[in-house]
């Protein structure tokens, strides 16, 4: 197995005999990758958490843990809210797993 410093490329080394831990995996970076979406959508309006709060009737405190990597109760109504607040459309694709292993993007 020849060394790489790359840390997916090490994850998937480490769980490619684990089916289960590199689905946890999966939905880890899923996570992440929504919550920095949001911010930088948020922070590109000149929005602060409060200021995005306000404009969608919930507190400041449930931005800030949607925009936690860690947060896993994403809810489409609520993500629905965020992106109407920001002037964006959400948009929900379901995508064979065979292409979906091709990318780990999502869109803004």
């Amino acid at each position: 197995m020849a060394k790489t410093n790359d840390a997916v490329k090490i994850l998937k080394q480490m769980t490619s005999e684990d089916p289960e831990m590199e689905e946890m995996i999966k939905e880890s970076f899923f996570n992440a990758e929504l919550a920095q979406m949001i911010y930088r959508a948020r922070t590109q309006a000149g929005l602060s958490q409060q200021q995005l709060a306000d404009r969608i009737g919930t507190k400041q405190s449930e931005i800030a843990q949607i925009e936690d990597a860690e947060y896993e109760g994403h809810s489409l109504l609520m993500l629905q809210r965020i992106a109407r607040a920001l002037n964006r459309r959400l948009e929900v694709h379901l995508i064979p797993i065979a292409l979906e292993e091709n990318s780990t993007e999502l869109s803004a």
